[in-house]
């Protein structure tokens, strides 16, 4: 969890092109990312305990469900930050959003906390992924 913290954070640049997007009104502050993903990876990282700790867990299973999100995750922001794709990453939060209700199930059902330990993640994509397609709606087109 800390190493894909590490990485998103050095992918997501708020440079000039992102400071120019025209974003809407009820996107939080800047500064607000950093906690939000802080205690989401913090949640992540306690379910994968908390899923792992149980009797008879599958761990091969957990951890290849954690690294296919971990890379969805950055990946995203790749495509948003460094490519300046928003409308390209608004295609990959599909499988993104996915892989965490397949964490959500997966770690649910050998730990019902763990399961709900990832709600906040959840909640956040789908939050973030209307603000994509905000942003995209806002200034498409891209890549030229």
């Amino acid at each position: 969890m800390v190493g894909v913290a590490a990485i998103g954070a050095w992918v997501t640049t708020l440079d000039p092109w992102y400071r120019e997007l025209r974003k809407p009104s009820w996107q939080p502050p800047d500064w607000a990312f950093g906690p939000a993903w802080t205690l989401i990876f913090l949640c992540a990282a306690i379910a994968l305990v908390l899923a792992w700790r149980t009797p008879g867990a599958e761990h091969t299973m957990l951890l290849g469900i954690w690294v296919t999100n971990a890379i969805l995750n950055v990946t995203w922001s790749v495509l948003f930050f460094r490519l300046r794709r928003p409308d390209w990453a608004l295609w990959e939060v599909v499988p993104l959003w996915l892989s965490i209700v397949w964490m959500m199930v997966a770690a649910g059902r050998l730990d019902a906390r763990a399961g709900w330990l990832l709600v906040p993640y959840l909640a956040w994509v789908t939050f973030a992924t209307v603000l994509n397609r905000a942003i995209i709606a806002r200034n498409a087109p891209f890549g030229r």
